[in-house]
């Protein structure tokens, strides 16, 4: 028996608005896992780290609703893609919520140390990732190739400043071993941003998918 088309898109729209949901939720877990480091607050830290189930029991409701949608309204074509992106997608935004804990858990390592030096690059660095998170789901549910292909070509951004960051935490350990520790724990941190800016991407290239049925980004 066909489904009607207007049952469909209901049911895609309540999909859809899970999504939109979820990339809220780890949006804001990265700028508030970069606030609770640069202010210091262990509670925020804390707070993030107990949230991240709220995280992962939504991505577990919208595969279920996926699943559900693909079962009993047997989609063709692009439905059909759209549904198995978003099951990608939230796969993504899943681990970058996992990143997100684990910054948090760095907040709560330098508790009781002072910072050897400013946070600069990576807060901005954290602003660069979230952003490119929400437009790149703003471009899938907008179906806007445009914007997911500039957004695939932000991450070079954040791949530079990682870079910079490198240089720069590696030039301070040279200058003076004591600061080891700590260049470490920020490299650390920075790399967790630049996965998440690489989820960003792949974001984006289901969003290529879902309209052209290939991954080609170019």
């Amino acid at each position: 028996m066909m489904v009607a088309r207007p049952q469909m898109d209901h049911e895609m729209s309540i999909i859809t608005n899970d999504l939109l949901e979820m990339t809220r939720l780890v949006e804001e877990a990265i700028r508030l896992a970069i606030k609770s480091l640069t202010e210091k607050d262990s509670d925020l830290a804390r707070n993030i780290i107990n949230n991240d189930e709220e995280i992962d029991d939504l991505e577990d409701a919208i595969k279920d609703k996926c699943l559900k949608f693909l079962a009993t309204q047997q989609p063709l074509a692009g439905d059909l893609r759209y549904m198995i992106s978003i099951m990608q997608m939230v796969r993504d935004l899943e681990r970058i919520g996992d990143h997100c804990e684990d910054i948090a858990k760095y907040t709560l390592r330098f508790e009781n140390e002072a910072y050897m030096k400013e946070l600069i690059d990576i807060p901005r660095m954290a602003e660069m990732a979230a952003k490119m998170v929400k437009n790149a789901i703003d471009a899938f549910v907008n179906r806007d190739l445009r914007l997911a292909r500039k957004v695939w070509k932000a991450d070079e951004e954040v791949d530079e400043l990682f870079r910079n960051i490198y240089d720069e935490l590696m030039g301070m350990v040279d200058q003076d071993s004591s600061r080891t520790n700590q260049s470490v724990m920020f490299l650390f941190i920075a790399a967790h941003l630049e996965r998440i800016a690489d989820y960003a991407t792949n974001i984006c290239e289901e969003t290529v998918f879902t309209m052209e049925g290939n991954y080609e980004m170019e």
